[in-house]
């Protein structure tokens, strides 16, 4: 995520349909961790990888009753999250790193139940590193998950719509097979792997207005539909009660999500793939 992004949704919570849905099964499957394996204690590092409003990844974590920790290194973006967190009346542990520091966390072995990231491992100049701290650091489970790069709407991010990104990344850590390598070589037992984030649109990461403009497309009418304020969607205005209706609407969505089918079938539209670990 650029800079000039992530400063806006500081301040600006309307992340677009997509990414609430994905924050909302991101939400659920967490929660389904935190209860199948006791979970109470939680590191999540780095803090940014996904779209949108930087930092709430762990909400509904905290709002379960967990003790969270948060890794970044942009002290701005940390300040940011600090003022999001207590505006929601949330505990939350902010960790500040240098950019060359993600593979030596400042924590102890075995410190966290639960130690995770969501789609950020591109981002780093040490993703292995951060890897093998994760699974040093975490006492019960590891869960890691990054974007799907066989799903329609990665090529058409790549090829089409948003080229220079991908200048920005390293897209080798799109490669769980790659990631399982580091986590089983650092001493976890993968235990699981699926996909998740299942809508039954593609993933642009962007919202839809942007992609009709980048694709050319200029129809007024469909400009109108994607924008203003009957296009407005916000996982914060959920979290602070304001759309308590909210997960109901967009869950709508997930009947692809939900349906009884093998995650290799599902891995062909799906935006995340993901996998759980086990130390030691």
């Amino acid at each position: 995520m650029t800079e000039l992004v992530w400063k806006r949704y500081l301040s600006d919570y309307n992340e677009g349909l997509g990414l609430v849905y994905e924050r909302f099964v991101l939400n659920d499957y967490l929660n389904t961790l935190r209860a199948r394996y006791d979970i109470r204690s939680v590191l999540e590092a780095p803090l940014y990888g996904m779209a949108g409003v930087s930092g709430i990844n762990s909400v509904a974590l905290a709002q379960a009753g967990c003790r969270v920790t948060l890794v970044d290194d942009e002290p701005e973006r940390l300040a940011g999250v600090q003022r999001i967190w207590d505006e929601l009346s949330l505990d939350v542990t902010l960790v500040h790193v240098g950019k060359a520091d993600w593979g030596s966390l400042p924590f102890g072995d075995d410190a966290f139940d639960l130690c995770w990231q969501w789609a950020g491992l591109w981002y780093l100049p040490d993703p292995a590193g951060l890897l093998r701290e994760l699974v040093r650091c975490a006492r019960k489970v590891v869960f890691v998950a990054m974007p799907n790069r066989w799903q329609i709407g990665y090529f058409v991010r790549k090829y089409i719509i948003d080229r220079g990104f991908f200048r920005t990344v390293d897209e080798r850590w799109t490669r769980m097979g790659r990631i399982r390598q580091v986590i089983e070589e650092a001493g976890a037992r993968v235990v699981e792997q699926g996909v998740l984030d299942v809508p039954p649109w593609p993933d642009t990461v962007m919202p839809a207005s942007e992609v009709l403009r980048r694709l050319g497309i200029r129809s007024a009418r469909l400009t109108s539909r994607f924008s203003g304020d009957s296009w407005r969607w916000s996982t914060m205005a959920y979290y602070l009660g304001q759309e308590p209706d909210l997960y109901d609407r967009v869950m709508r969505h997930a009947w692809l999500e939900r349906a009884p089918l093998p995650w290799r079938i599902k891995a062909i539209w799906a935006h995340h793939r993901y996998l759980v670990a086990i130390p030691g």
